[in-house]
């Protein structure tokens, strides 16, 4: 990968659209297009078959299918993810944090179109933060990544996080799954960054890369300190120009900070490095410590079994999900949550009577 030889096109932007489902197509207007039926009216096996050849409309519906909180959806989901799952877990996944404004979304559209250009094959799950109280959000991650928008080799999926711990969208793991058996080898997770756990992105990924900005002395007061124990490399952006000193003595800081937290891999100490986004400054020697990191891991049987423990918590997670689900609808406390809900508060009834009076009516 060199400085970036890559230019968007700008011939083509005006036959640029997003269909529903989350999708790109750059087919000009004037070529009539086949209609595609959405996931729910095609079998599993057909839509295994498509996303198997690298269908990228197929692939979109799929991931539709597999957000959606209709119980019947869900439940063809699963046989979809099921099926498919022998054709995962040979792309590289990697997830990117760091607060607003850092850079994350055209540090991930230059290093992706490095990547593509490199022969890669980048999906980038952008999530995006919803509103607590409407449950919306705004999705703009495609107009942020133009290179990697009109890429053919990328494939964009902004999802909102609808309240999830870390900012990740629920269904961001299966996800992942239907793009490796698309053939994506490299998952790129971009997560919110707005102050909750980030916990939750680095237990589904290989790597977890964290962007901060030049003048670390305030910032790095306010860092979680469960932030820097969970990257995997700290990435100074914004580091050319007249940042290039401040960036410097960020990395100082950011480096000692890190000296004096156990890291969490014996084969491997995070590294911190000044990058440029904007300019594709530092982003292949920042790309060169994430391939040698999965190589170290790798070497020791680390890779493997991380992403065996990743696995047991997913179905861990996914059985407290269904039993929150079942709780909620379960006609012998639906009648009475509401009231138990109301009185602990409004302060007439204890969070502990509460408790015990909905698990005793589950029989636990």
């Amino acid at each position: 990968m060199t400085s970036s030889s890559f230019s968007a096109p700008t011939a083509d932007l005006a036959h640029v659209s997003v269909d529903a489902a989350g999708d790109v197509s750059t087919t000009p207007p004037s070529v009539t297009a086949t209609p595609v039926a959405a996931a729910r009216d095609v079998s599993v096996e057909d839509l295994a078959a498509k996303i198997l050849a690298g269908d990228r409309s197929t692939l979109a519906r799929a991931i539709t299918l597999v957000e959606s909180k209709k119980p019947e959806h869900q439940a063809k989901a699963r046989l979809l993810v099921q099926a498919l799952l022998p054709h995962t877990g040979r792309a590289l996944r990697v997830g990117i944090t760091g607060v607003p404004g850092v850079g994350k979304s055209t540090t991930i559209d230059q290093l992706g179109a490095n990547l593509t250009e490199a022969g890669h094959k980048v999906a980038v799950l952008a999530v995006d933060p919803s509103s607590t109280r409407t449950g919306g959000s705004i999705l703009g991650d495609k107009t942020r990544m133009a290179r990697l928008a009109v890429d053919r080799n990328a494939f964009i999926r902004p999802s909102p996080s609808s309240g999830t711990l870390g900012g990740v969208a629920a269904k961001t793991r299966e996800t992942m799954l239907l793009c490796e058996a698309a053939g994506f080898d490299v998952i790129l997770v971009e997560t919110v960054g707005v102050g909750q756990s980030e916990t939750t992105v680095a237990g589904m990924v290989d790597f977890f890369l964290v962007l901060m900005l030049p003048g670390a002395g305030d910032e790095l007061q306010g860092i979680k300190k469960g932030v820097l124990e969970i990257a995997d490399m700290i990435a100074v952006n914004k580091s050319d120009g007249d940042n290039a000193t401040r960036a410097r003595a960020a990395a100082s800081e950011y480096r000692a900070a890190l000296n004096i937290m156990a890291p969490k891999s014996a084969a491997w100490t995070p590294p911190v490095v000044l990058i440029s986004g904007l300019t594709n400054q530092g982003l292949d020697a920042m790309w060169e410590q994430v391939r040698t990191h999965r190589t170290r891991l790798e070497a020791t049987g680390e890779f493997a079994e991380r992403r065996r423990v990743q696995q047991v918590s997913w179905m861990w997670s996914m059985l407290e999900e269904r039993l929150m689900q079942a709780l909620r609808h379960n006609p012998k406390v639906a009648h009475r949550l509401h009231e138990l809900e109301g009185g602990v508060r409004e302060g007439t009834v204890s969070a502990a009577l509460a408790v015990d009076e909905i698990a005793g009516a589950l029989g636990v």
